[in-house]
């Protein structure tokens, strides 16, 4: 199954969405979430009814209250993380899953976040979209490979959402 089908699949009937994006911006590859949001403020009309851009840095378990408050239907999760990939190679992670892969710099593991957040909503749907890094080095953009990556879930998601 395809990126693309997979994230398909995972929107049908959506009735609200939140995309977070986590990472540290000065760290070249690991910024690529609050990368993808800043872009998607861009170019996507943010509707707080049914879609909300979050970029949640290297904190995302500061947002554990307004993500509850907005009660959405569907969470994606964006971040870099180590999948022994290529690099720029974007996957969707099962949140059953994310112990076995590498998730970058957080104080709070992700798959806590997700099982907080899931405590009295069973209705919650979550992915993380995991993007392999090239570089961890301090740097304030995204490599080549990885911002190309980045690019191309921005697109694909608009396809679908749009």
């Amino acid at each position: 199954m395809t990126f693309e089908s997979q994230l398909r699949d995972f929107l049908e009937g959506y009735e609200k969405l939140i995309v977070l994006g986590v990472g540290n911006e000065l760290k070249c590859d690991d910024g690529v979430g609050p990368y993808i949001i800043k872009k998607f403020k861009e170019t996507t009309l943010e509707d707080g009814q049914k879609l909300l851009f979050i970029d949640a840095q290297t904190v995302p378990e500061n947002f554990t209250g307004k993500i509850r408050k907005e009660n959405p239907s569907h969470l994606i999760i964006v971040d870099a993380c180590l999948m022994d990939c290529e690099p720029g190679e974007m996957k969707i992670v099962d949140k059953h899953d994310f112990a076995d892969i590498g998730i970058s710099t957080h104080s709070m593991s992700l798959s806590y976040f997700v099982r907080f957040l899931e405590k009295g909503n069973d209705n919650l749907r979550i992915i993380f979209v995991g993007i392999e890094p090239e570089s961890m080095d301090y740097a304030d953009m995204p490599t080549e490979k990885v911002e190309n990556a980045a690019n191309d879930f921005i697109n694909i998601f608009n396809e679908i959402i749009l």
